[in-house]
């Protein structure tokens, strides 16, 4: 669920939703009280059953960055917390499979290889890693697609089937977005499951992503939503 690809003239979200979906609480509801039941597809099974025997061996922390489009936030996250597991996923081979070492290199020291990228739905693959229990100290979620139509609303994490799968990996999630009603609204709805935290601007510093890159650029404000058990 990442946004489209584009250099450093980035347009500001439009919209013709005023404040947070009128509808919201009335489809959170609906997912936290009939849970997805939606068959697991065979190729993010596969993905899944592969980190997993990885993770299960892994003693230490475990970090995992969703949307991960083509890994420069897998690679940073990694490079920050060496003595993590960070496990990147997206939905996306080309974006996976893309070539950025250079984002490796730009300190002179050298690859980190502390963190794994994997392609799978992760409609899906939220539903395996809660299943597993996975031990996640950290659930990033940075630039998701904001599909800022309001007839798309179920379209957005936070009005999808799976949202309380999500909610429920990691002891922090941590959102970025530059459509800050979309923060505003994953906020509300974490607090539907008793999860809260706070919504502040990201100050200027080294981007995460391309999309965050391609946003300071364009001289917008971007914004972090941290929620923590």
């Amino acid at each position: 669920m990442n946004n489209t690809e584009s250099s450093g003239n980035s347009k500001a979200i439009i919209t013709n939703q005023p404040g947070i979906h009128e509808k919201l609480a009335e489809i959170v509801n609906k997912h936290i009280a009939h849970p997805s039941q939606k068959p697991i597809q065979t190729h993010t099974q596969a993905a899944f059953d592969e980190i997993n025997n990885i993770v299960q061996a892994f003693a230490g922390e475990v970090i995992l960055d969703s949307c991960c489009g083509v890994g420069q936030s897998t690679r940073l996250l990694a490079k920050a917390n060496p003595n993590a597991l960070v496990i990147g996923v997206d939905k996306s081979a080309h974006r996976i499979n893309r070539n950025v070492d250079e984002i490796e290199r730009q300190d002179g020291q050298g690859y980190v290889s502390n963190y794994h990228l994997i392609r799978a739905d992760l409609n899906d693959f939220f539903r395996l890693v809660v299943a597993a229990k996975w031990p996640v100290s950290k659930h990033y979620i940075l630039y998701p697609n904001p599909w800022p139509k309001a007839k798309h609303i179920q379209r957005r994490w936070h009005g999808s089937a799976v949202f309380p799968e999500l909610m429920a990996i990691g002891k922090e999630i941590i959102l970025r977005s530059n459509w800050r009603l979309y923060l505003q609204e994953f906020q509300q709805a974490a607090t539907m499951l008793d999860v809260f935290g706070e919504l502040t601007p990201v100050q200027q510093q080294q981007a995460l992503t391309p999309f965050e890159a391609k946003y300071q650029a364009s001289g917008q404000q971007c914004w972090q939503l941290a929620l923590r058990r």
